[in-house]
This record gives structure tokens, sequence and C-alpha cells, in this order.
């Protein structure tokens, strides 16, 4: 049986451009009350300053890790971009900040994920320009700054470079759609029930899909992280993402 590119090439596409109106781990456009996208601004903002400063440090000492900060971006936007319908008829889809977050750190990833998140609303509908405050909390600040701390708990506790890459990404993506399940919560309480009762409701709606989906990126980025390993060990060393000992 022979492969089919151009099969494979308009099913990507479709699952790109075709809109999701239902619920979305990219909260979209105008759906969120004003207060509250105005909030996630706020809070959001003194993360992507932060960001900048991180990203500009690093480059200044260590400008021959461009190619990595790009590959960070592509891949997160790649991910991000892919929607993948739910029987509940909501859509999830992976992250992809693992990656940057264990090659640059957090911070870094704040500004990376916020600029993914920006190019997918203003060229794939995907999200919005009202909302990226929200969406990028959830996905460009909460899930870099659990899988950063997940990546060095697991080192720490002698678990093996895969197993720490793993469980940053997984736990990542799956901070992710906790947070955004509590963005809807607190923006849409349920008249019974309230908060806690909204939640249920939301995290329900993405658990379904997300769960498998946060395993897959897992071992996607064990997989990309490996092939870094062999072919960029010079950058990564700069990078400090791992010792020596652990390179071999």
């Amino acid at each position: 049986m022979t492969f089919s590119w151009w099969k494979l090439s308009y099913f990507l596409l479709a699952l790109l451009i075709v809109p999701n109106r239902a619920f979305a781990m990219h909260i979209m456009e105008g759906f969120l009350p004003i207060e509250w996208a105005i909030f996630w601004w706020v809070i959001t903002t003194p993360f992507i300053i932060l960001g900048l400063r991180s990203i500009r440090k690093t480059m200044e000492e260590n400008p021959e890790t461009k190619m990595l900060l790009g590959l960070s971006g592509a891949f997160a936007f790649v991910l991000s971009a892919l929607k993948i319908p739910s029987v509940t008829g909501s859509c999830s889809h992976p992250t992809g900040v693992g990656l940057g977050t264990v090659l640059f750190g957090p911070l870094a990833m704040s500004v990376i994920g916020t600029i993914v998140l920006l190019f997918q609303s203003l060229l794939l509908a995907h999200g919005g320009i009202t909302t990226l405050g929200a969406n990028a909390f959830s996905m460009a600040i909460v899930g870099p700054f659990i899988a950063y701390f997940v990546f060095k708990g697991a080192q720490q506790i002698g678990l093996s470079y895969s197993l720490a890459v793993f469980f940053a990404a997984m736990l990542g993506d799956l901070g992710t759609y906790i947070v955004t399940s509590v963005q809807l919560a607190l923006a849409f309480p349920s008249e019974v029930g309230g908060f806690m009762a909204s939640f249920t409701k939301f995290a329900g709606i993405f658990a379904l899909t997300q769960i498998p989906l946060a395993v897959s990126e897992g071992i996607l980025t064990v997989i990309v992280m490996n092939f870094l390993k062999k072919y960029n060990v010079s950058e990564l060393k700069t990078l400090r993402v791992f010792s020596t000992k652990e390179a071999h």
C-alpha cells in the first residue's frame, strides 16, 4: 500500500483551519467576559517582560543556541495547532512547551509560547487576542513552570534523563488543561454548585482526549530531546540541560 502524502497534508490542514466554537483548550476570541480577559492579561504581562530579559541574556551569552530557540517555537506551534476533536464535542491539543522549557527555562518559554499563541490566533483563528492573556497564562506560563520543576525534581531524585523529560512534558501539558478549566470555571460558575461544579464539567470535557495526548506529547518530546542529545551535545551543555556524565 502506497503512502499518500497529499492526503495526510489535507487531513492536517483540515485539523488546523476548521474552527471549533465548542469548549477548546485555546479559549476563543470574545468568549471570556472582559473583566476576566483583562485580569489574565495583567497577570501574564510581567512574565513576558521577564522572559524577554531571559532570552536576551541567553542569546548574548550563547548566540549559537538561536537555532534551538527557533526549534522550540516551531515545535510548540505545530503541536499546539493540532486540534484533536473529542467525543464530547470539545477539542484538545498538545502544548509542545516541554521541549523549550527543558532547553531554555520557563521564563523564556513564556515569550515563545505567547508568540505561538498570537500567530495561531491571527493565522488559524485558534484562540483570540482578547483571550491571549488567559491562553498564555495557562499554556506559556503555568505549563512551562510545572514542566521545569518536574524536570529538575526528577533529576534530583535520580530518574533517567529520558524519564525526566517525559514527565516534564506530560505534566506540563496536563497542568495547562487544568488551568484552562479553572479559568473557564471562574468566568462561568455553575448556577448549581458554583465554581467546583463548573470546574468538574470543564475538566471532565477535556480529560477524555487530553490525558492520552499528554502521554503522547511526553513520548514525542523524549524522542526529539534524544535526537538533540545525539547531534547538539555542545549546545545542550552550554544551556546546562545535563551534565557531562549524562551526555554519554
